[in-house]
Parts: C-alpha cells; sequence; structure tokens
C-alpha cells in the first residue's frame, strides 16, 4: 500500500518476531486472534484507525523497561492492565487498570503468561504476545 506509514513498524515488528519464537507456536496460545476484548472500563481509541495496544501485565513480571519501551515507540494508543492484585507501575502518561476487574479481564482473556501485549483494533485482538520480553529481536 503506497504511503503507508512505518511509524507503527517497532511494535509490529516486535509482535511478530516474538511470535516466531519456536517454543511459543500459535497453537501453545490460549488468547485467540479474532476474539473480541473482554468487557474493560476504556473507551475504544479513535486513532489510528481505532488499533491501540494493550499491555497485561502482573507484578512478577520482572523488569519490564525494554517492553514499555518498544510499546510506546509504537506510537499507539497503550492500554495498561495490572493483574493479580499487587500493584506495579507503568510508564509515566500511562494509568494502568488494576483491582479485581483487571484480573477478571485476564483471565477472561486466558492469558498463559504475563506479560501478554495485544495489538486490537476496535475491540477485536489482531495479533498478541505472551511471555518474557529479552528485548532482542534477531
Amino acid at each position: 500500500m503506497l504511503g503507508m506509514s512505518h511509524r507503527h513498524a517497532p511494535l509490529l515488528t516486535l509482535l511478530l518476531a516474538l511470535g516466531t519464537v519456536p517454543t511459543l507456536s500459535s497453537a501453545d496460545a490460549r488468547v485467540r486472534l479474532g476474539d473480541t476484548l473482554p468487557a474493560h472500563p476504556w473507551q475504544t481509541s479513535a486513532n489510528a484507525d481505532g488499533r491501540e495496544v494493550v499491555v497485561v501485565y502482573s507484578h512478577d513480571c520482572g523488569d519490564l523497561g525494554a517492553l514499555w519501551q518498544a510499546v510506546l515507540d509504537s506510537d499507539l494508543p497503550v492500554r495498561a492492565v495490572n493483574a493479580e492484585g499487587t500493584p506495579s507501575p507503568a510508564p509515566a502518561g500511562v494509568n494502568p487498570w488494576r483491582g479485581d476487574g483487571a484480573t477478571a479481564f485476564a483471565r477472561a482473556l486466558k492469558v498463559s503468561a504475563y506479560p501478554t501485549v495485544l495489538l486490537v483494533q476496535g475491540d477485536r485482538i489482531l495479533n498478541a504476545w505472551e511471555g518474557d520480553f529479552t528485548g532482542k529481536l534477531e
């Protein structure tokens, strides 16, 4: 497609590269592509053709600095879901959803590992990545 912006390439590259890790086949993922998101408290973004990133994480994910940076570099709206009851920080400007509702959201998605990054359009899941982020895409 001519005139296509490549400002979204870092996140798409991240998701595609991480999705090709041999131990994470699409058959192993429990988050289903094409499904709609469970109930959540935010309004769907009108920016970037309705595309946004949802990061579902918990307090035991370790240092997510490199992951947050990759997500923020996508220039897409970012939703943070801090599940499992123990507060954990998100980057400045990102207001995480916490509490029982956030945990219920993660469980309804059938997240198999934290963190999980979802690329969504409207409320439909376009791509998903679950597991540890090493910061290496090659």
